[in-house]
């Protein structure tokens, strides 16, 4: 890795008042507990907890500020989110394009970094919010039964690439920034998934794959594919 693509963390906006708001009810509480309880067990447990509970809120909402470790991003795809590669298959799809499409789906377990990246440069055409089930992120149906958000980017080659932010089991809420007319540009945050998710990019069939299933991506790092 490059000196460029070095990783600079701060906390995503979407945690930011989670974090103010659940401190201060661990700050009240300790205290309360430290007054009635006289240093006993109840106070030490209670300021452990309190301490764990706002370091893993603070691990949770990481938000990296990477840079693409390559100098040239003509035709290329780059991953969009940390996580596992859990599909790579040609297949139908009905919601936007209505023809095959290559698509790559990456896992995002909860210890992932859970900020999404634009995975190319270009100008952003649709995006759309579908409402849906809540079923195992990992799983197929996941890409098409869940709640997601659809985000099409076309390219400067005149490419379109799109791609889903879906639920999981547990996540309840996807945040998307960008809206159409936007430019789109890889090092750039895209949007956010709370909890377990998935993201699914949709390519051209002739595109050039270059990674593998089970592979570990990290977002804005990982080159998925070479546009034709």
């Amino acid at each position: 890795m490059t000196e460029n693509s070095r990783k600079r963390i701060c906390i995503n906006r979407e945690g930011r008042r989670a974090l103010v708001l659940v401190s201060a009810i661990l700050v009240i509480l300790n205290l309360v507990l430290l007054l009635t309880s006289a240093y006993g067990w109840w106070s030490i447990a209670a300021l452990v907890l309190s301490l764990f509970l706002i370091g893993f809120l603070l691990y949770f909402f990481r938000n990296p500020q990477r840079s693409f470790p390559g100098e040239d991003t003509e035709k290329v795809v780059v991953s969009p989110a940390d996580g596992t590669v859990v599909a790579i298959e040609e297949v139908d799809e009905p919601d936007y394009f209505k023809d095959r499409r290559m698509v790559i789906s990456i896992f995002m377990s909860i210890y992932s970094v859970h900020a999404n990246w634009f995975p190319v440069n270009g100008t952003v055409r649709v995006v759309k919010h579908h409402n849906g089930n809540f079923h195992a992120a990992f799983k197929p149906k996941a890409s098409t039964e869940n709640e997601r958000s659809m985000v099409v980017i076309e390219t400067p080659e005149g490419n379109e690439v799109m791609i889903r932010q879906i639920a999981g089991a547990l996540a309840r809420r996807i945040v998307t920034y960008c809206k159409p007319g936007d430019k789109s540009s890889i090092d750039r945050h895209m949007g956010f998934i709370k909890f377990g998710s998935r993201v699914d990019i949709y390519l051209p069939v002739d595109s050039l794959i270059c990674v593998k299933m089970n592979q570990k991506v990290t977002g804005n790092i990982t080159i998925l594919a070479k546009l034709a």
